[in-house]
This record gives structure tokens, sequence and C-alpha cells, in this order.
């Protein structure tokens, strides 16, 4: 496990409350750079940023401490020691040793963040923070005064928010009980709560010895201020500086619609979504220090002025990727109408994610890549047709990649696909998301098909699939940060075909074997997903072999085939949507066209009618 103590640089020090309580600190990184501050969460200590830390240490001035109660520091025994106006008087003797006449970026997670919009709404305090990285803890003040027009101003939507925040607040009023949690943290649940952590959040790195301890003492954080907070908040309470708010997907203790009117409370505001639980800090330390490290560069370039373009911007006058900055306009309100609110929700999700997708020179890897670069994704984008590929990544990056590659790679060749995997890994590091979707179109009977027209179908829509599966998805494993891998197979994965028997069989192998991968990839957090499209307006129809055919007959069934998907009128960007949206809710199969739809049902329910319709021959 990596130490804050062993990074480059790092220098332990003390500071010392106002009355009397002693911090622990470390200070590690370039001494020249930025000022990263990271407040940890409860049960933690300063440790839980040891993996963000280590990523952000080659360009920023990291600092991190362990708050009264925990790690290191004090334990003042009384619970009025740990309110909110104490913890404010702590970080404030910190920024004074590490930056008396400077301002420091502030980073907080769950407690840490809780703690940190009272430093941030706090006058005195706030002048002295140039920007504010919030994730999973939200502001008592905020939630009190959303808690309570949920009960004084009811809505359908602020009635639910506040049911379903109730029932996930549930530890909340555990931690109040008296004794009980005291007797859980220093007998089985400190025993067990590495098992719990490994098992639920998939974590990296090892407890501190100090863990029970930390959950008793720093159960005093949630007595001291929650039920006083709640019930008189602070209406005054405003951030003035940037903040990004970053929410886990899968966060097991905060709704994410506790977050839908923060913009009234932090008008410079930037909101990403992260694939995750809630511990991010050691689940996401590679998504998570480059989030960090492009807030802080674009606060840094903007000087410092509380506007949320100006912070969102690049030198060159572009948005830093995923910057979906509410305060952008003036009103700071989500996008009216479902596009807009779709690709709002899709630059939270995927900006600054590394995406592979193979195919990508046409079709439906090129819109998928296109609608990625739109969310402000960094793309490697994989084609056997170079010309293809490279005009998608210039488009790409046209639309708003944060970058785009394009590699010209024929995904049936297992050594191309090898030297593939090692570059993209040395070049742009472990991909949050890949694509398989190269894919060829074969039809003809079963006795016509030639052993060779059975291996290169194989080979490309199978083999395919297979390598990106094995190379990408061993990375994502040993990376330990999950990650999600789209295939692409087909609406003919469920319908058979006396016309259709190689495609179908590759097809219905690729969905076969995203199910397989998808049972035995959970366990590390990585998403699996088939996405089965039906008649789709692409290129493939035009490449198609149509074997025991002459190449004057192939010609005008390619033709004739290609003008009947063009009538159909399905287009590849609808499919782009229906795979952004599968990684996001994490789908298993996402039949996508009507006809999918109806094919997937009736192999369920009727698949009889699926056998009698399986002896029509195809329209020639």
């Amino acid at each position: 496990m990596t130490s804050l103590y062993d990074l480059p640089g790092a220098r332990r020090f003390e500071v010392t409350s106002p009355e009397g309580v002693r911090l622990a600190a470390v200070e590690a990184g370039a001494a020249d750079g930025p000022t990263v501050v990271l407040v940890h969460g409860y049960p933690d200590t300063k440790e839980v940023w040891s993996h963000v830390a280590a990523r952000l240490a080659d360009r920023y001035r990291v600092v991190a401490y362990d708050v009264r109660g925990a790690g290191e520091s004090s334990r003042p025994d009384a619970t009025s020691a740990y309110a909110l106006h104490r913890l404010t008087d702590d970080f404030e003797r910190v920024l004074d040793a590490v930056a008396p006449e400077g301002r420091v970026h502030l980073v907080g997670h769950d407690w840490g963040s809780v703690q940190s919009w009272e430093f941030v709404t706090t006058p005195r305090v706030a002048r002295r923070v140039a920007s504010f990285t919030t994730i999973s803890g939200p502001s008592l003040d905020h939630l009190g005064l959303v808690t309570r027009e949920g009960l004084t101003r009811p809505t359908p939507g602020r009635i639910s928010r506040n049911i379903e925040q109730g029932f996930r607040s549930w530890y909340v009023y555990a931690l109040h009980v008296p004794v009980a949690p005291d007797l859980a943290w220093r007998g089985v649940l400190g025993k067990r709560w590495p098992s719990i952590m490994a098992r639920a959040e998939k974590t990296l790195g090892a407890p501190e010895p100090s863990l029970s301890e930390d959950g008793v003492f720093g159960a005093k954080l949630y007595r001291a201020n929650v039920r006083r907070r709640m019930a008189s908040p602070r209406r005054d309470a405003i951030a003035r500086m940037p903040v990004q708010l970053v929410v886990p997907d899968r966060e097991r203790y905060l709704a994410k619609r506790i977050y839908d009117e923060l913009d009234r409370f932090a008008p410079d505001l930037t909101r990403r979504q992260v694939s995750g639980g809630h511990w991010v800090p050691r689940t996401r330390p590679d998504l998570l220090a480059r989030w960090i490290g492009e807030f802080v560069d674009g606060v840094e370039r903007a000087g410092g002025v509380t506007d949320g373009r100006a912070a969102g911007m690049t030198e060159a006058g572009m948005p830093v990727a995923g910057v979906d900055s509410s305060a952008a306009s003036a009103s700071g309100s989500r996008p009216r109408g479902r596009r807009a609110r779709r690709a709002e929700d899709n630059r939270r999700r995927f900006a600054g994610q590394l995406a592979v997708i193979t195919g990508a020179g046409s079709g439906i890897g090129r819109s998928t890549a296109l609608s990625l670069a739109e969310a402000g994704a960094r793309l490697v984008l994989v084609d056997r047709d170079g010309a293809a590929v490279a005009r998608t990544a210039d488009l790409a990056e046209v639309l708003g990649a944060a970058e785009a590659f394009a590699e010209t790679v024929d995904v049936s060749d297992a050594a191309a696909m090898e030297q593939l995997a090692g570059k993209v890994q040395a070049s742009h590091g472990v991909p949050d998301l890949v694509v398989n979707n190269a894919g060829i179109g074969i039809a003809g009977s079963f006795l016509e098909t030639t052993p060779e027209d059975w291996k290169r179908t194989l080979d490309v829509n199978l083999w395919g699939v297979i390598h990106g599966c094995r190379l990408f998805g061993a990375m994502m494993v040993e990376r330990g940060q999950g990650g999600h891998i789209v295939n692409t197979a087909s609406a003919a994965a469920f319908q058979p075909s006396k016309s259709l028997p190689a495609y179908s069989t590759s097809k219905a192998a690729v969905l076969m074997l995203s199910e397989c991968l998808r049972a035995e990839f959970a366990a590390y957090g990585i998403g699996v997903t088939a996405v089965c499209p039906g008649f789709v307006a692409t290129g493939i129809t035009g490449a198609t072999r149509f074997v025991g055919t002459s190449a004057e007959q192939e010609r005008t069934l390619r033709e004739k085939t290609t003008k009947a998907y063009k009538r159909r009128g399905y287009p590849p960007e609808k499919v782009a949507d229906a795979i952004l949206r599968a990684v996001a809710e994490n789908t298993a199969v996402r039949p996508v066209t009507p006809e999918a739809r109806a094919a997937r049902a009736a192999s369920r329910f009727t698949p009889r009618v699926l056998r009698a319709l399986a002896r029509i021959d195809l329209p020639k």
C-alpha cells in the first residue's frame, strides 16, 4: 500500500488548534506547484488520499492532515469539541502552516467534504480557498434547507427526495444511539470493517491500525453537528469560489438528487459523475486525480476568477474536458429538453475518461466516438481503414474530445491487438471504457458458406471481441478501479435464420461471451454490456459477403440491401445514444431497435415463432 509518507519530498508536521488539539499532517510533492489540501472523511484517516496524492504529487504540493479524533491527531473526549466551528479553526491553523499568504485548492471526501463546506462558506477562511472539490459529502446547511423545503413547499419530487435520503441516512441514526456504536467499533465492526469494505466497495489499500478508535471518536462529528445544523441551517452559506462536485453513480449513503439545486449555494459549479461507490478516493484514484488536476489548472489559469466559464477553459480557449458548469449561464438551471439533459448527463459521466473504440471508421463505432467526443472523453479510435478512422479522430477533436488518436489495426490480428493494447497503456493509461464494435456481414446458406468464410467471420466478429475483452479487461482488473466493456452483438443473436448462419452464430457467441464476462468481471467492479442493434443504416451492408453468388449478383444484393436499410431509416447515432445509456445504467443486454426488442422478447416467450421465421428466405 502506498503511504503519504512514501511520496517524494514527504514531510510530517503538526499544528495545534486554539484549544490545544494536536493535528498530524504531511506535505509532499512539487514544492513550487499549487497547494492542494485533502481532507478525509469517516472513519478514515489522511491515508485514504494516498493513491490520489501519489498521482498529484508530480505537479502539485499536496497536503493532508488527520482531523481531530482520527489517525495520529489528538482525540478530545467531549462531543462539543467536534463542532464545525472547531474544525474550521483546525483548518485555519493548517492554512497558517502551509499557505500563510497564498490560497489553496481544497478537496474533501465524506465528512471531510461536509466540514469543508463549512470552511468555504465562512468568510474569513473562504478568502483563502481558490477552489473546492466536493466528493460524497453535502453541506449540512444546504441539506437542511432543501429538506425543510420538501416539508414546507412539498412537490412529488421533493417529497420522494426526502424519503430516499431518509432511508439512506440509516447509519446517521445509528451513530446517534448511545454506547452501541462505540461497542461495535471496538468489537465486531472494527474487526470486520476491512472485509465489508473489500466486498461492498472494492477498495484499494488496507485500513489504518487506529480504525476502531477512529470509528469511536469520529462518530462525535455526527452527534455534535447533524441535528443542530439540520434544525437551524444558515441561509447565507454560499460558496463564492469555483466548486467541483463529483457524484459517484453507485453512492450508497447519499441520494444524487440532493445536489439538484446546489447551484443556489455554489453559483460557480461544475458537476461530474464517476462510476463507483462512496469511497472513490480509493477505488478511482486515477480519474479523480485527473479531474482534480484539470480543475485546479483551470482555476489557476483564470487567476482565481469566480466565473465558471473562465475556470473551465484551457489555454486555447476550449472547455476543460468534462466541465459542466452550472454557473456558465446566469441561471445555472438544468437544461431543458431531453437531448440537452442527456448531453449534460453524458458530460458528467464520460468527461475525461479514456475510451477505446474499434470499428470507429464508420457506422456505429464512428457515431459512438463522436457522442463520447461531445461528452469530453479521451479517445483511442481503431479501424482497419486508416483514412476513415483518422477522419473520425479529427472530427472528434472538433466536437470537444479531450484528445483523440487514430490507430490502424485489424482486430482479427492477435499480434496487432497485443501491440495496440501495449501502446494504449504506455501512452494513455488503462481505458475506462472499451467498445468492441468492429464487425463484418455475411449472408447465405450454411452449405454454401466455406471454411474460409467461417474463419473470416469468426476472426472479426468473435475473435476481435475476445481480443479486446482479454487485453483491455486484464488491464482493468489489474488496475482495480473498475471500468466498462461494451460488445456489439446483433438482433441476429436472438433470431435464427437459414440465410444468416455464420453471422447469427458469431453474434450469438458475442452475446453469450458478454454474459459470461459480466458474471466474472462483476467481482472487479467492471460492467459488461452486449448491445444488440437491428436494421441500422451503416456501411456494413455495402461490404457484406453474399456466399454462393457471382460477383455481379453480390454487387446487386449489396445495393438492394443498402437501399432497404436506408429506407428503414434507423441511424447509427441512436445506437450510440443507447450505448452511452447502457454504460451509465450498467445494463447487461441492450436491444436497440424495435425489431431487436421484439426478437428478444420472442426468444423468451414465443421461441416457436422465431423458429418458423428462421425458415423464410431473405428477399433477394
